[in-house]
């Protein structure tokens, strides 16, 4: 792999990274803010139908994805440096792992702590053939899609990831053919698959947990959020098709640029997705479906313009920093040095 390659950001990571933040944050604040199932034959019920089609657990998995290319690039960066790659590596989960369990006070179910350990999973992997992590990866992941197990998911996806960095597959983003279809065939598997899960929709507004038994799912609610699941890495595959397309355009390039400055914060942003939320919470009661959209589009848009603005001024977010130079073990710049 060329020097050039691992010393540059990529923007594509960046954007698409942005992009699963705002999905993620969308189911999020469901459960941090304890929504009620909304009324029947509303808008809030209408849109409880889009989330679980199109949003949960789509974005858990394209971040879990990322994490995955992220993983490679931290560790053959800190090879070609000739630095202790597997010491840092040990490190970072550490302090990835650390943030997790506070935020975990916050927010029960997140995600950092799980990643931290996967990371430490998969890490004997690096030295792999491309081939059988490949083949590992895609076998455990058709599995526990097929089981429903959604806490299982984020291990065989980040291990896809390494996979996908060892084929140079951001490298490589100039084969605008090749996107083309793989998007194309995610399209076509993609709409078959949410035909399927659509067949299922309850008839009415549903409780948003899996409740199974010996015999599988107890009841319509709980099939259809399982075959969710299940299908969730197809859409996931086509969603950063979809992205990867936009930015070989340039139209679609300027559009999303903003996501650049949001991804590059992710870790910064994530967390403070859960502040604000929380913040929100305190000052409103009975919040609805819909009303969670809004505030998540308004968190959005501010995030961003911090985003933006921070990273006119700085190498880095806050939190970042901070996980640089636990990693490292020794001060790093955090403002950027003026023209």
């Amino acid at each position: 792999m060329g020097v050039d390659y691992l010393e540059k950001r990529i923007e594509e990571l960046d954007v698409i990274r942005g992009f699963a933040l705002l999905g993620i944050m969308l189911v999020n604040i469901l459960a941090l803010l304890h929504i009620e199932i909304p009324e029947p034959n509303t808008v809030d019920a209408s849109y409880q139908r889009f989330l679980y089609l199109f949003v949960e657990g789509r974005f858990y998995a394209i971040f879990s994805f990322l994490f995955g290319v992220g993983f490679y690039i931290f560790l053959t960066k800190a090879k070609t440096k000739e630095q202790k790659g597997t010491m840092l590596f040990l490190r970072r989960m550490a302090v990835l792992f650390g943030f997790g369990l506070i935020h975990q006070l916050f927010h029960p179910g997140e995600a950092l702590a799980i990643y931290a350990v996967c990371g430490l999973l998969v890490l004997p992997f690096y030295k792999m053939n491309r081939h059988v992590n490949l083949v590992i990866a895609l076998v455990f992941l058709t599995m526990f899609a097929l089981m429903g197990a959604k806490i299982l998911l984020p291990l065989p996806l980040i291990l896809l990831g390494l996979a996908c960095g060892q084929y140079r597959v951001f490298e490589n983003l100039h084969h605008k053919r090749r996107i083309a279809l793989f998007t194309a065939i995610m399209a076509l598997l993609s709409a078959a698959a949410l035909y399927m899960q659509y067949k299922l929709v309850p008839a009415e507004p549903f409780f948003n947990m899996v409740v199974v038994d010996e015999n599988g799912p107890i009841d319509a609610a709980s099939e259809f959020l399982k075959v969710g699941i299940t299908i969730g890495p197809i859409l996931s595959a086509c969603y950063i098709g979809l992205m990867l397309l936009l930015l070989q355009i340039k139209a679609g390039h300027n559009i999303l640029t903003p996501l650049t400055y949001y991804g590059r914060m992710a870790l910064t942003n994530y967390i403070g997705q859960t502040v604000l939320i929380l913040l929100i919470g305190t000052f409103f009661n009975h919040l609805s479906y819909m009303d969670t959209f809004f505030i998540c589009v308004s968190i959005f848009v501010v995030q961003i313009a911090f985003s933006v603005v921070w990273l006119r001024y700085f190498k880095m977010g806050p939190l970042e920093w901070i996980w640089r130079i636990i990693t490292y073990w020794r001060m790093l710049p955090l403002r950027k040095e003026r023209k």
